[in-house]
């Protein structure tokens, strides 16, 4: 039987490919066969420059056809990837810390990159105090390699949106394989299907859900930039006609942006009745966002049980769970204010996705289902010290099986996230009510915007600098309001216009999406543990239950 991972490249279905978007709307096919060469081609390459199976391969390239036979000419290797996130919109020296914390920590046998950013990948690896120089392939070579014996790690990913400390999170092949097998599972696949994407492939749902799933496969794929999903959405809802793409996955924002920019009658003559699945996730689902989707999209024969609300992280390789694939998602609105860890949940509400009024704001929760048995995932909510909660009360989100990954690598420590005797514990706090997961996200360290891992600590200075106070004197917590992510700043300080420089600095970081409070206080407002850390969740929980009566609130 074919290895499910690299068996394509020495057997590959010669009637499907990869249909990549180009710049004047159209696509440009690439057949399994013709991919195969040139990964093996690639692997060649990486041979010659000293790659050998068990080493980690860093690839920082965009989405295109090159990074396509990169990636799969390492695991011809018997390399790992480590996948490095492209530059966007930061300064290029925090970018370029940003890579060089990563390459230190990764300590790749090689770099690969495009011609395009093979200056900042230079700069990057002298700040990391590397002397070699990056391999842009050659799209001229000749000599293949056959897939070589691997290591342990197939992947080794690192955690996105950190600017201080990036984590990399070991993935081995037996977890990749465990978690195609729940993919699989969500989205009902069947020999045939095909997918379409327009995620990032340095983030775990569009590298591995989205683009290793579908290849290793072999089922058609529909591979679009994340900018070009921006300039033109509907493209990405094209590919769901009949007799294209049946599955996809996405943050539910992408639904709200959609139906904002897409005009209604460019919606006529789509028909998007064959689209089985697509997996929400990647950050805290806006459940108005899909009803208000599936009400714009209602003309073209989309159905709300399309949306697979969808849990998962990093840390378990990709997915822990969702609904069985066609059901029509569940929904609940808790008692926010009453909200206490470790307390059982008061629910004011509940129903079904579309069937349920849930206008934006007004605080609804999405259930993500449980794993099924044939999974090998096994989800429990527990308290401050590990122990089991019964359903319905407020925990965190801990995880046991085939899919969590072997740690972090180089040795680091999770903060939110962090292994213990084999079960992750994800930093996520939720809760179980009738057989699903809801999920609030962090609390804490951390939150979840628009896909990308806010870590918290990384904050605690730019705000200081924006409140003209001392470091110590503030911290930033990651929260969840009424269903809506977004920070909690705690300042040691009086109330004053420095509080309008602080929501500038984060708005001009963030957008117009989280919500930001601002807690101004005398000092003492801030809680530390006996060796100094801040009680970031426990802070927020006092918040929450009005126990800071002298602290001074805002809301920007």
């Amino acid at each position: 039987m074919p290895d499910i991972h690299t068996g394509w490249l020495t057997e590959p279905h010669p009637d499907r490919g990869v249909h990549l978007a180009d710049e004047t709307g159209g696509w440009t096919y690439a057949s399994y066969p013709e991919l195969a060469t040139a990964a093996r081609r690639t692997a060649a390459q990486l041979a010659a420059a000293g790659v050998r199976p068990g080493d980690a391969v860093c690839v920082l390239m965009p989405t295109g056809y090159p990074v396509l036979t990169v990636i799969y000419g390492v695991w011809a290797a018997g390399a790992a990837i480590c996948p490095v996130v492209p530059p966007s919109f930061q300064r290029e020296d925090e970018y370029v810390a940003h890579v060089a914390a990563i390459l230190e920590q990764a300590q790749p046998s090689l770099v690969v990159t495009s011609a395009g950013l093979e200056p900042v990948a230079v700069r990057a690896m002298a700040a990391a105090g590397r002397t070699d120089a990056p391999l842009v392939p050659r799209e001229d070579a000749t000599e293949e390699l056959t897939p070589q014996p691997r290591g342990e790690l197939a992947l080794l990913q690192f955690t996105s949106g950190s600017t201080g400390r990036p984590r990399g999170v070991r993935v081995t092949w037996d977890n990749l394989a465990a978690n195609f097998r729940i993919i699989a599972r969500m989205n009902a696949w069947r020999d045939g299907d095909a997918m379409a994407s327009w995620l990032p492939l340095y983030h775990d749902m569009g590298l591995i859900g989205l683009f290793l799933f579908p290849i290793c496969h072999q089922g058609s794929l529909w591979l679009m930039r994340p900018d070009q999903f921006i300039r033109d959405p509907l493209r990405w809802l094209a590919c769901f006609a009949p007799g294209k793409a049946t599955a996809s996955a996405s943050p539910s924002f992408a639904f709200a942006y959609a139906t904002r920019r897409v005009k209604p009658e460019r919606l006529a003559g789509l028909d998007l009745s064959e689209w089985k699945s697509v997996c929400i996730g990647a950050e805290t689902t806006d459940v108005a966002a899909l009803a208000g989707f599936a009400r714009f999209a209602a003309g073209t024969g989309f159905r709300p049980h399309t949306f697979q609300p969808s849990y998962g992280l990093a840390e378990c390789t990709l997915a822990v769970t969702s609904p069985p694939p066609g059901d029509l998602a569940e929904v609940v609105r808790p008692d926010w204010a009453k909200l206490r860890f470790g307390e059982p949940v008061q629910l004011d509400a509940k129903g079904r996705l579309s069937e349920a009024d849930t206008p934006p704001g007004s605080g609804w929760m999405i259930g993500h289902g449980l794993p099924d048995p044939a999974d090998d995932l096994t989800v429990r909510l527990v308290d401050h010290d590990g122990g089991e909660l019964p359903d319905g009360c407020l925990g965190e989100i801990a995880v046991r099986g085939g899919s969590v990954a072997a740690g972090y690598h180089a040795g680091r420590a999770g903060v939110s996230s962090r292994f213990v005797d084999g079960e992750l514990r994800t930093g996520d706090a939720g809760f179980l009510h009738e057989g699903q997961l809801y999920v609030l996200g962090r609390m804490g360290e951390s939150v979840k915007l628009r896909g990308r891992n806010v870590y918290v600590e990384d904050l605690d200075v730019k705000v200081a600098a924006a409140a003209g106070v001392e470091r110590g004197n503030v911290v930033v917590v990651g929260a969840l309001r009424e269903g809506r992510p977004g920070l909690v700043v705690f300042v040691e300080a009086n109330p004053g216009p420095w509080t309008e420089d602080v929501a500038a600095q984060l708005r001009g970081e963030f957008g117009p999406d989280p919500f930001l409070t601002v807690v101004a206080g005398r000092r003492g407002l801030i809680h530390r543990t006996s060796s100094g850390k801040p009680r970031r969740r426990h802070m927020w929980e006092l918040l929450q239950s009005g126990a800071m009566p002298r602290a001074t609130v805002s809301h920007h």
